[in-house]
């Protein structure tokens, strides 16, 4: 023993002596343990010896010395390791099976922590619940410890066997397949208070025991949720727990390759025992024995050895027995054993069900938990004697806290808190929400509280209050709850004092869990935390919320109150009222509770919706309570719709004749199940009580039948009536319970209704009641006799009101309609006559015959009546009969009509049969018609000509009585005048009359002359014409004058207006006057005729001068300016005159006296004035008044019949001007006289305000515009007067108003017109659906109605050229495995009419694709994939992606196709998929092993090449792909091909096969043989070869090989594992700074790449630039790109909005398989080739052009017929038309350039999409149709080409057509105006202007991108520059240099070559190509995946700056990789 040996002096003396070990002699037989004294062995041979002679054996005999444990001793070092006490064996091979048990003696003195920690919690204080199930977590802490290291299934079992006749045998048993103890460690586990932390300093050494007291075992392993089952740990709670349960235990337990089981038992009364005989109490026997060897038990404790008797079935295990269970024990096991397995089930909830905890799942497939946590099995079996077994398994338990936490959670809030130290705590917050009418946060089921009462209210929300007092935090440690620490809440999720936008109650909706390890430090029996709460509130505590395993650096208290806020308004199913309809105040409450209620129209519940007015069933009332939704009431102050938990609803109780009340219910007592047809039914039963019909009986006859024809005067018989309701029951009252239904007896009210012509008339009307004796009973009626429709009606009424209405229904009602018929005739009586009746005209009298009641009834066919007048003969043609009369017709009376009859005459009509048989009647008769014209005087009539003659015509009839009728005008005529004269005489009225008329006037009669006088009647062609001679002789009176002028003694006869001179100042004299008659006689002037001659030069004449014939001398003026006007004229009715001058007019003057300015249609106020002037200026102011008549005023517009001219003191004067309405502006008023003229301009101005224009618009004109467009023009409004002049009036307030949906932007106000009466609105843009809209304006002027404007129609269309949304489609069903190729992502752009976009680009849209993350919810993020669309030939507006990589990293990605043009932006619906890994390529390990380094040692741990390390299988992106791969990984040791010695496994195998499970393999404790061999300090490798079935030969798996040295020294090897340690870390340093200066040298030459790349970029676009001729020399920097940009922009718009032709016929919408009309597919530039195109083709326009026949088919049905439609699939296409070839005469005429520029027809067609589809529908309707110029050119060509070849049809500018056969001319073949095409035309394209500004601003955007580009590679490549240039990196450099130089000087140490620097550590080649500069970047990343941080040797410890490491991040940019930095 090595103490023995190394000891000195006297006290190493001591011990010597007191040294000895046990051993049992167990080669062959059973003896007792024999003591061996040690002291002074020096050697393991010595202590051999000395057993052998204790033992006695023969030096022949072979023997070996073994621990219990089984461990030889077979040297000095294992001598050295035997402690004093030891138990021994003597055995004949190792291996041997013990033939006898053996009791090794153990000591488990307490440790000294029983003092120093002896104040710390030791009981199991209970907190007012049963502590058992805590005592039994102790154990099962022990046995998941025990089992941590099990691969297969961990089962633990927990079993209860009771015996109720034998209290004594009641045992407990737990069990576990663990690792199970050996006898050391069963020993340490008796120690009280030994913690796993002192076990090693108890021992002093290292385990013999592989694993055992082992420092790398002791080191927490990382787990979720710290569930490293490492929770046995203070040596104390076993022990305590074993004697709370009961009074002893047994220990059986057995390690795995054990041959032998341990046993320790210690009881309560033992140690009494031992205290009471003064022994060692600490001390014992552990029994060590075979497998299944029960013969130390009693055989009565059956059950202990049926579990003795099982270990032979098990590998490894621990039995913990304990006996002595208390009866209250075994109480609360069997009676509450669901309650504390429920704690069972609460404290180990996530050992069980693994970190996610036991979720609801549907399909156990779906389960998320970690395969190392579904094999936890805790199991508790009841065994109680007699009575069958009860077995639970804590998986299947489901009520226990977590489970309830966990299930009815709808979201978790993840974080983590930092403590100071290396204390971290993961932590979740789940949100239980309100579900429709309670609360989901799970009561406590350890403390159930009864479901609380409704309160006087009801609300649901009382029910039970969440969370209520409970704290939210629950504490668990390593895994396991901690049941009496929770923590309340912390600061940050802590209820706020100031009001959030978040619901109070929110808050108590959540529960938590901390997660912790074992550097919080609770108590020894694991009941509370000492240090958790009070760490966690430390100031220094960071707390940071976790998504998706990622720590946000975000403040925690916003992450959890935006949390908080999406749980609530996402999960909390709420009612939600909504309608509100302010606060009111409730007077049915108590007057504290009657206010604030707020009253609401509708509430939300359950996603149902109940609103006012609402038929509903309430629940729990009997009977069923039915009423309608009045009102919702919720208590407290509301502004709004709001949501709530409960609230209360106002009922009015249906049905209302039943319970006519109005009831006020919580609202959870609406029934929300029953649905309308339920309450629909039970409202029906209630309402069958009411009164349903009647029975009508006739018990005396006389019945009346619906719809009977009955006479006048037919009785009605009794009638019996009864009331019965649905159920068939006879009843007189009303049911019910209400006040208004009660007591109310029926009563049947009869009534006979007349529905006569002037309105229903009641005729009988009478009320019965029920009595107790008899019926309802109405009597027999005979007094109906009123004809026509009648009803009987019986009523039921009520008995009090009489009202027929109860409750809002009618009581119940029978109606008889019957119609009431005359009877027989007895009398009758003479019709209407329409007179007045006329001597010899036909007239009739229709005779109406009545019945006794005097109704009309049929007439009498049997007898003949007669008719007879007095002094007139009077007679009838015949009877007619006509419906109820009888007509006398053709009666005509004859005679002249007398006087003393006054025109009345006595007429009676007979009809024999009748009682009164005779009706006598005066007619009066007038003069019949006109017949005979009568003129008198009828002789000769003579008459002088000049005078009137006068007839006496009488108009007479047939029997000579003077007659009269309308329109009776006789008419004389005179044919033989030369001039047409007619005389008319109105004799309508007096039938006679003199007729005369103006005089009749002939010209030259010299002597008598005879005319005819024709008489006539117009309009009467029985009236013959007359005739009369009439004679006219000549006129007496005078007819001419004659002045003659004395010249040289003769007479000169002047003429008319003739001038006569003289001087100036003389008389003119020698003037004689001469008068004639008609015949031209000279008539003497007498005294008569003196006074009427008159002359204008002097005042009174001289008689007998005249009488003479002389005429006065005239005064010639004095001035020879001066003119005299002369006149003579008889005064009388021939009014002759004559006239001569002094002088002559030369000029008349016209000028307005005042302003010269006339409203419209008003008089000019101002007089004109005319000045006459002769030819010297002289004013001629004496013109005679009969001057008047000569001027003529004429104008434009002016009125001249209005035109007054008046003589003044100047002259003469115009008045009373007028003009008509016309144009405003100068008009010319030109006065004329004789040849004389002249013109005045007077203004006209416009009238007031009556209408409305707008300049520049055609109200006829439709305008078409774009959606979202402008239109084309300002709308300026003008008031105009009537004539639509401008009107210029102010301050008039105008509005435009619009018509259905279209919006305006800016919004049109109402504006006031300015000075000139005009109001611009603007202009406008529109928006809205497709459609034609109207905009009017109006004016308000004055009081009067406004002045309404024109309309404007406008014609909204989808803007084609804005798109709207993305249409996404690929194959759904498609595997994304990584490396592999995208699936196909066909992508349309649609625009508003859901057709692609024909105009968008590829560079416009982009596929973004991005791992998914919790924190992006809106938008890809920016290290998001890009790839760019290829586009479809054929299809604009439709892109593919398609032959894109997925990425390298296998997770649920989302994909996002994006569109932006740079002014659009649209994003599609995010796709989620999930990328596979590929399959698997290479075999890597989960951490770095580094290099080991081990020695051929006994120690074991020196000798462990690997403690733990995990391999997966992954693919060649390094993702873990080895799901389904099950096999083995082959392990060796391999060394150099020149090495031979190779160490071994232990056990000497140099291979070991570890077992592969889903593609991952853990490599546990890999150790070499104890002196393997091997040479010192060489490097061997374990070659790790994967042996799966899966895998396929020709694609194996490349090994793995991982490095390690090997030493035969142990302090050799820690030397060298410390400087193979410093070798890795220098590696590690090393490979970090080359691989930041390969990727920084990697960046720049990307960057200057980037650079080369923008430049050619930038260069290939100014090209382009170029060839659209835009000057280089403006676009020097990135403004002025911009501006350019805006300009073009402009000018794109302006083109846009420009007035363009469009087809006005009305679009299809909607299915993509429908093209469209004929008329919107094609475009055509040319206004009169559009014209003549779309006449040809008018029948074509409006047809749908459909894909197939299918939709073809469907828009036929759709509109029922009257779509003509041409699907695609049915065109012959072999016969089209190729569409390029060339012109028919350039075939046979070569050379020939016709006239007239033919071309065909489609050449000039454009089409804006679906270009092949319309060149097939367009070839087959135009063929080969061709276009000239004009039609001679056009027979010429046709003249031309059928001499060699058919001519198609021809088509001309000018609108003619030839057709193919030849044929023009006519309608037919000439076209319409375009206007008559009412809109079906086809369209005009865009300005070819717009198309380049387009394509420029298009050019210039990618200029403006590609300069950006250029300007940022620029920067980043002079950053980067500068970048390496920085000391930092220089010393970075010389870092690098520094830690090789050291790294060789570690590797000489260490026997390398410097060649290994560079190699890494773990050896693996993947099966793949090399790969490019590009992919060869990515594939630097750790196995592992992540970054891995250098760790400096202490010799190397780099510099602070060069740990600021640069990392590069791979990114996807137009489908190439490309680094970005981060």
């Amino acid at each position: 023993m090595a103490s023995n040996r190394r000891s000195k002096g006297n006290e190493t003396e001591l011990e010597e002596d007191d040294a000895f070990v046990y051993v049992f002699d167990r080669r062959d037989k059973d003896a007792p343990d024999v003591k061996i004294p040690t002291g002074g062995l020096f050697s393991f041979e010595d202590f051999k010896e000395r057993v052998r002679e204790a033992l006695q054996v023969k030096k022949k005999d072979n023997f070996v010395i073994a621990t219990t444990n089984r461990e030889e001793i077979k040297d000095d070092e294992t001598w050295d390791d035997i402690d004093n006490g030891d138990t021994l064996y003597v055995l004949k091979k190792i291996n041997q099976e013990l033939c006898a048990p053996a009791n090794e003696r153990v000591n488990f003195v307490p440790h000294y922590d029983t003092i120093v920690k002896g104040g710390l919690y030791e009981y199991y204080a209970s907190e007012g619940q049963n502590p058992l199930p805590y005592a039994f977590a102790e154990l099962i802490d022990n046995a998941l410890s025990a089992t941590s290291e099990n691969t297969g299934p961990r089962n633990i079992d927990i079993l209860l066997h009771f015996d109720d006749g034998k209290p004594s045998n009641h045992s407990v048993f737990i069990i576990d397949n663990g690792r199970g103890m050996s006898p050391r460690q069963l020993n340490n586990w008796a120690i009280y208070r030994l913690s796993k932390f002192k076990r090693k300093d108890k021992r002093g050494k290292v385990s013999f025991i592989e694993g055992e007291d082992d420092d790398e075992e002791l080191e927490q392993k990382q787990a979720p949720l710290c569930l490293n089952s490492d929770i046995s740990y203070f040596g104390v709670g076993g022990k305590q727990a074993v004697f709370f349960i009961g009074n002893s235990t047994r220990m059986i337990t057995k390690p795995k390759d054990a041959q032998d089981v341990h046993e320790l038992t210690m009881s309560k009364e033992e140690f009494k025992q031992r205290e009471i005989n003064k022994e060692s109490v600490y001390s014992g026997y552990i029994r060590n024995r075979k497998v299944g060897d029960s013969s130390h038990i009693s055989p009565e404790n059956d059950v202990l050895c049926s579990i003795i008797n099982d270990e032979k079935k098990k590998e490894s295990f621990t039995v913990v027995e304990i006996g002595g269970i208390s009866s209250s024990h075994v109480t609360y096991l069997r009676q509450h054993l669901s309650s504390w397995t429920r704690q069972l089930a609460h404290i180990y909830h996530y050992y069980i069900h693994g970190p996610d905890g036991n979720q609801d799942l549907e399909d156990e497939s779906e389960s998320k938990t970690i395969p190392q946590f579904k094999n936890i099995n805790i199991k508790v079996k009841l065994f109680v004697k007699g009575k069958p077994a009860t077995e639970i398994d804590l998986r299947d338990i489901y009520d226990d806290m977590q489970s309830l936490y966990v299930r009815n959670s709808a979201s978790q809030f993840f974080f983590k808190a930092t403590a100071e130290g290396t204390g971290v705590v993961e932590g979740i917050i789940r949100y239980h929400p309100f579900l429709y009418d309670s609360e989901t946060y799970p009561p406590d089921v350890n403390d159930p509280k009864g479901e609380a009462d409704f309160d006087e209210h009801d609300y649901a929300v009382n029910t039970r209050p969440a969370r209520g007092r409970r704290p939210i935090f629950e504490c668990y440690w390593n895994g396991r709850l901690i049941p009496y620490t929770t923590i309340e809440e912390f600061e940050w999720c802590s209820e706020p004092k100031k009001s959030k936008n978040i619901a109070v109650e929110c808050w108590n909706r959540i529960s938590g869990i901390l997660f912790t390890n074992d550097h919080f430090q609770v108590s020894t029996n694991k009941l509370t935390f000492l240090d958790l709460e009070m760490r966690l509130r430390d100031k220094s505590t960071i707390f940071s919320r976790i998504i998706n395993g990622q720590e946000k650096r975000t403040s925690i208290e916003k992450e959890f109150l935006n949390w908080l806020k999406d749980c609530h308004e996402q999960h909390d199913k709420q009612i939600h009222f909504t309608g509100f309809g302010g606060q009111v105040v409730r007077g049915d409450l108590p007057k504290q509770r009657q206010s604030p209620w707020g009253q609401f129209k509708s509430v939300v519940w359950d996603n149902k919706t109940f609103k006012v007015g609402q038929m509903v069933k309430i629940l729990r009332t009997t009977p069923v309570f039915l009423g309608t939704i009045k009102n919702f009431y919720l208590y407290g102050e509301h502004e709004g719709d709001t949501f709530a938990t409960g609230g209360e609803i106002e009922i009015q109780q249906e049905p209302q004749s039943l319970y006519n009340e109005v009831r006020t219910l919580p609202l959870s007592r609406l029934d929300r199940l029953c649905s309308a047809a339920a309450v629909k039914r039970l409202l029906e039963e209630e309402e069958s009580k009411l009164p349903s019909n009647l029975i009508v009986t006739w018990p005396e006859g006389d019945e009346v039948r619906p719809n009977e024809k009955r006479p006048a005067g037919k009785t009605i018989g009794a009638l019996k009536i009864e009331i019965e309701n649905r159920k068939g029951e006879k009843i007189q009252k009303l049911p019910g319970t209400s006040a208004h239904a009660s007591h109310k007896k029926l009563l049947v009210e009869l009534k006979v209704i007349w529905h006569s012509s002037t309105g229903d008339q009641t005729i009988v009307s009478h009320i019965s009641q029920h009595g107790k004796n008899w019926p309802y009973w109405f009597r027999k009626m005979e007094t109906i006799n009123n004809l026509g429709p009648h009803t009987l009606r019986l009523q039921v009424v009520l008995n009090e009101s009489g009202s027929t209405i109860y409750a809002g229904k009618s009581l119940p009602s029978h109606q008889i309609k019957f119609t009431v018929t005359e009877a027989e005739p007895e009398k009758f009586t003479v019709g209407m006559l329409e007179g007045p009746f006329r001597i010899g005209q036909p007239f009739q009298i229709p005779l109406v015959f009545r019945d006794a009641y005097n109704n009309i009834t049929k007439p009498v066919y049997t007898s003949t009546p007669t008719i007879q007048a007095r002094d007139l003969d009077i007679s009838y043609e015949k009877t007619i009969a006509k419906g109820t009369s009888l007509i006398l017709t053709g009666i005509v009376a004859e005679g002249v009509i007398s006087e003393k009859h006054t025109g009345s005459y006595g007429v009676t009509i007979t009809v024999p049969g009748l009682r009164e048989d005779a009706q006598a009647l005066k007619l009066r008769f007038l003069p019949g018609l006109p017949k005979v014209l009568h003129v008198k005087p009828e002789e000769e009539m003579v008459i002088e000509n000049g005078t009137a003659p006068v007839f006496h015509v009488e108009v007479q009839d047939m029997s000579g009585n003077i007659t009269t009728d309308k329109n009776l005008t006789v008419t004389c005529k005179f044919p033989g005048l030369p001039t047409d004269l007619m005389y008319l005489l109105d004799c309508s009225a007096s039938g006679c009359g003199n007729i005369t008329g103006d005089p009749v006037l002939l010209k030259k009669v010299k002597d008598n002359h005879k005319l005819k006088a024709l008489f006539e009647v117009p309009n009467k062609k029985d009236v013959s014409a007359v005739e009369r001679t009439l004679v006219v002789t000549p006129s007496n009176s005078i007819s001419h004058i004659e002045v003659k002028q004395e010249e040289n003694k003769k007479h000169r006869i002047l003429k008319q207006g003739e001038s006569i001179m003289g001087k100036a100042g003389d008389v003119i004299s020698g003037l004689t006057l001469v008068l004639y008659d008609e015949a031209g006689r000279a008539v003497t002037i007498d005294e008569k005729i003196f006074p009427k001659i008159k002359v204008n030069w002097i005042a009174k004449l001289n008689q007998e001068m005249v009488l003479s014939g002389n005429l006065p001398p005239i005064k010639v003026p004095a001035s020879v300016s001066d003119l005299k006007y002369c006149q003579v004229a008889i005064h009388d009715k021939s009014n002759v005159e004559f006239s001569f001058t002094n002088g002559k007019i030369k000029i008349i003057e016209v000028e307005c006296q005042g302003p010269a300015v006339v409203q419209i249609g008003e008089v000019l106020e101002s007089e004109i004035q005319i000045t006459v002037k002769d030819k010297f200026g002289n004013e001629i102011t004496d013109l005679p008044k009969n001057s008047l008549h000569e001027f003529q005023v004429t104008g434009d517009g002016l009125q001249t019949d209005l035109v007054k001219i008046v003589s003044n003191r100047n002259g003469f004067a115009i008045t009373n001007v007028r003009f008509e309405g016309g144009k405003i502006g100068t008009k010319d008023v030109k006065v004329t006289w004789r040849e004389l003229r002249d013109f005045v301009r007077i203004e006209m101005v416009a009238g007031p305000p009556e209408t409305l224009t707008l300049p520049g618009w055609d109200p006829e004109e439709t305008i078409t515009v774009l959606n979202e467009g402008k239109l084309p023009r300002s709308i300026v409004v003008q008031l105009c007067d009537q004539f639509g002049n401008p009107a210029k009036v102010s301050d008039v307030r105008m509005q435009l108003t619009k018509e259905g949906k279209i919006k305006l932007y800016p919004p049109p106000t109402p504006l006031k017109t300015n000075a000139q009466g005009q109001v611009d609105f603007g202009v406008l843009t529109a928006s809205g659906p497709r459609g034609t809209y109207e905009l009017q304006p109006k004016a308000f002027h004055g009081k009067a109605e406004p002045i309404l404007g024109p309309k404007i129609q406008v014609q909204l269309q989808p803007n084609l050229m804005k798109p709207t949304s993305l249409s996404v489609e690929y194959d759904k069903k498609a595997v994304f495995t990584v490396g592999e190729k995208l699936p196909e992502f066909t992508v349309k752009v649609l625009t508003e009419d859901e057709q692609p976009m024909a105009s968008a680009k590829v560079s416009s849209l982009s596929l973004k694709l991005w791992k998914m993350d919790a924190n992006v919810s809106s938008g890809p993020p920016s290290r998001a994939i890009s790839y760019s669309p290829e586009a479809v030939k054929g299809s604009p507006g439709v892109f593919v992606f398609k032959n894109r990589k997925t990425p390298d990293n296998a997770a649920v990605h989302q994909i996002m196709i994006t569109y932006y043009d740079g002014q659009y932006e649209l994003f599609s619906n995010v796709m989620t998929v999930d990328i596979k890994p590929a399959p698997p390529m290479q075999l890597l390990p989960v951490d770095n092993p580094g290099t080991p380094t081990v020695s051929n040692t006994r120690a074991a741990n020196t000798r462990c090449v690997l403690r733990n390390l995990r391999l997966e299988l992954r693919d060649q992106h390094g993702n873990p792909s080895g799901t389904g791969y099950s096999g083995k990984v082959k392990v060796e040791i391999c060394g150099s091909d020149d090495v031979t010695e190779v160490p071994c496994f232990v056990g000497g195998s140099k291979t070991l096969d570890i077992a592969l499970n889903n593609g991952t393999c853990v490599l546990n404790n890999l150790t070499i043989q104890e002196n393997a061999p091997g040479l010192d300090g060489q490097e061997y490798r374990l070659r790790c070869e994967v042996l799966c079935s899966l895998i396929p030969k020709n694609k194996s798996i490349p090994a793995l090989e991982i490095p390690f040295l090997f030493y035969n020294d142990a302090k050799k090897q820690s030397q060298m594992s410390q400087l193979s340690k410093q070798r890795d870390n220098l590696q590690k340093v090393i490979n970090t700074y080359h691989s930041l200066f390969d990727t920084t040298d990697l960046l720049t030459k990307e960057l200057q790449t980037s650079v080369k790349e923008a430049l050619q970029e930038e260069d290939q676009i100014k090209e382009e630039l170029r060839k659209l001729r835009v000057s280089m020399h403006q676009l020097t920097s990135i403004e002025n790109v911009e501006k350019m940009i805006e300009a073009k922009t402009l000018e794109k718009e302006r083109c846009l909005q420009m007035k363009r032709r469009s087809c006005g016929l009305p679009q299809l919408s909607g299915n993509p398989e429908v093209i469209g009309k004929i008329g919107h597919l094609a475009e055509i530039a040319d206004p009169d080739i559009a014209r003549v195109l779309s006449w040809h083709m008018s029948s074509d326009i409006d047809c749908v052009v459909t894909k197939t026949t299918k939709s073809a088919k469907d828009v036929y049905k759709q509109t029922n017929g009257k779509q003509q439609v041409l699907p695609l699939d049915s065109i012959f296409k072999k016969t089209l038309p190729d569409w390029n070839k060339p012109l028919p005469h350039t075939k046979y005429r070569t050379g020939w350039r016709p006239p007239g520029n033919p071309s065909y027809a489609r050449d000039f067609l454009e089409f804006p999409q679906h270009k092949q589809e319309c060149q097939t529908v367009f070839g087959m309707l135009l063929g080969d149709t061709l276009i000239l110029d004009d039609l001679d050119s056009a027979n010429a060509y046709r003249q031309e080409i059928v001499k060699f070849t058919h001519c198609p049809t021809i088509l001309t500018r000018e609108g003619d057509r030839i057709r193919s056969n030849g044929k023009f001319g006519g309608l037919m073949n000439k076209a319409v105006p375009i206007e008559k095409l009412k809109g079906a035309v086809f369209g005009e394209p865009l300005n070819p202007q717009y198309k380049e500004a387009e394509s420029i601003v298009e050019t210039l955007q990618r200029f403006k991108v590609a300069m950006q580009k250029t300007s940022k590679a620029k920067e980043e490549l002079k950053d980067q520059s500068s970048y390496i240039e920085l000391p930092e990196m220089k010393s970075k450099r010389k870092e690098c240099q520094d830690a090789e130089k050291q790294l060789i000087e570690v590797e000489k140490k260490l026997g390398m070559t410097s060649s290994r620097s560079r190699t890494p550590q773990v050896n693996t080649t993947p099966p793949q190509a090399t790969p490019s500069k590009r992919a060869r970047l990515s594939s630097q990343t750790p196995v592992n995946g992540a970054e891995t941080t250098p760790t400096p040797s202490p010799q190397f410890t780099p510099t602070r700056q060069s740990k600021r490491l640069a990392s590069m991040t791979p990114t996807m940019e137009d489908g190439r990789k490309k680094l970005r930095k981060t």
